[in-house]
């Protein structure tokens, strides 16, 4: 069996009436004792207990040869239940490109443990459902990401099984989420399991897939596949090296994820994440890896917080000192993920500078394009160097600036009348200009009209009563505001 399979490949396989195994004996054994025996042991040394079986509703695996992450895969389907009418696999798409979720309709699976007959009525209710589902037995001809889940089940499940599987590639947020919503309603009532067949990173190093697999992760038990997508571009954008896509099975997740939520799931348990050199250090070098995720979507639970603790507020705040500082020593500001997962999830934030108590910069973004580690180093540098009111900040200067970070929440439309004193930030926008204020400008003008008169002529370059003007769109959000 070939010993460096850990990512994902392109394996060419005839196809034909049903769908023959295409990856044995590559990503697995091919003869059927040995592939039994290895399937067990991975089985048998699974912990278990994590939930109820009766609580999963949805568990996502990766699909790497199975030295690299067969131990995951273990984990999540030993802690699936023991029988099922119909399993779901949502897979990567590897070998073309699908609008939306491409069905092997018609055709079987099969591996060297035997044939897994298709769920036809199942296949042709989604069919008839939505045009984003299509019979396409040439995505699977040579596609892995389902088949080496297959063995998983057939050892571990006590009666035979139907299959749906389903491979997925697109980034249409909106088609994902119609596909996750018709799925949900052809399941409901049924006994059936849904599996996401999905890798992580790609192909950092192992000091930066941790951290980026754990943001994944953490998006992930928010419920949320907004943030999945949110996240996965933000660590993208954040030029980590080596990192070329944060979850190959992207898409099959965000589907997956709303599909488990319609049918009942209330959170996210991570049961283990780990990367092809963790694995199998003997067989992956530290240098090049791909991360690997094994979790459960449970009927129990409820997603984390998001509220930063105090150790993440200091951190964000010696962050922003730490690149003033380095930008004034003639040094690089620092970049790169953070250690601790929340604060690579995508983050909007303001720093403010002042000497003395008077303003001395304030710059920051709007929304969450970078994460919040890097918008916070954005709006620190930015403040101390780039403020057009202010001239750049001095070495001098530095020990006597006392930094502030506001966290700000996403927009959302507002009117004048429903800001509340003290507590909203505001943007007036029109016409290509655009002015922010901060709630803590509430402290220097507590009264609402001139609130938002210096919010319009100052900020936005906008007549001083703009807000009284239909055509001007406003915006309210509230911020996470700490200081040193």
């Amino acid at each position: 069996m070939h010993k460096l399979i850990f990512c994902c490949a392109l394996l060419a396989a005839a196809p034909c009436a049903a769908r023959e195994p295409a990856v044995a004996g590559q990503f697995y054994p091919a003869d059927p004792a040995e592939l039994a025996g290895t399937v067990d042991a991975y089985l048998a040394a699974a912990a278990t207990g994590y939930a109820p079986a009766a609580d999963v509703v949805a568990a996502v695996s990766p699909h790497a040869g199975y030295e690299f992450s067969g131990r995951l895969a273990a984990l999540a389907v030993r802690n699936v239940a023991d029988s099922y009418d119909t399993v779901v696999v949502l897979a990567t798409g590897h070998t073309e490109a699908v609008k939306g979720a491409a069905l092997l309709a018609s055709d079987d699976y099969s591996t060297p443990l035997g044939r897994v007959p298709t769920d036809r009525a199942l296949a042709a209710a989604l069919l008839k459902a939505s045009p984003l589902f299509e019979d396409r037995p040439s995505a699977h001809a040579r596609e892995h990401a389902v088949e080496v889940q297959l063995p998983f089940l057939q050892r571990r499940l006590k009666k035979p099984f139907k299959l749906l599987a389903a491979v997925l590639n697109t980034d249409d947020r909106a088609a994902l989420k119609k596909i996750g919503a018709a799925l949900a309603a052809a399941l409901r009532g049924r006994k059936a399991l849904i599996l996401v067949s999905t890798d992580f990173s790609h192909y950092p190093p192992h000091s930066v897939a941790a951290p980026a697999d754990g943001a994944m992760a953490l998006a992930a038990e928010s419920m949320d596949p907004a943030l999945v997508a949110a996240t996965s571009r933000v660590l993208l954008a954040a030029g980590a090296p080596g990192l070329e896509t944060c979850a190959c099975g992207e898409a099959a997740l965000e589907a997956g994820m709303e599909a488990a939520r319609l049918l009942g799931a209330k959170s996210f348990s991570v049961l283990k994440t780990a990367d092809s050199y963790s694995e199998a250090p003997a067989l992956s070098g530290p240098d090049r890896v791909v991360g690997y995720i094994a979790g459960l979507f449970l009927k129990t639970g409820t997603p984390p917080s998001l509220a930063l603790d105090k150790g993440q507020k200091a951190f964000l705040l010696a962050e922003a000192r730490r690149t003033v500082a380095a930008a004034l020593s003639g040094k690089k500001p620092a970049a790169g993920l953070a250690a601790d997962p929340r604060l690579d999830l995508p983050g909007a934030a303001f720093v403010t500078l002042t000497i003395g108590g008077a303003l001395r910069g304030c710059v920051g973004t709007v929304e969450p394009v970078m994460t919040l580690a890097d918008a916070v180093r954005y709006g620190a540098y930015s403040a101390a160097f780039r403020d057009g009111r202010f001239r750049p900040l001095t070495a001098a200067e530095l020990p006597k600036v006392k930094m502030e970070v506001s966290v700000l929440s996403r927009l959302k439309p507002s009117s004048a009348a429903a800001l509340k004193p003290g507590r909203d930030g505001a943007v007036v926008e029109k016409g290509g200009r655009s002015g922010l204020f901060l709630p803590q400008v509430w402290e220097q003008l507590p009264d609402r009209k001139e609130f938002l008169g210096e919010l319009c002529e100052q900020k936005a370059g906008l007549p001083r009563d703009c807000w009284k003007d239909p055509a001007v769109k406003i915006y309210s959000f509230t911020v996470d505001a700490f200081s040193e």
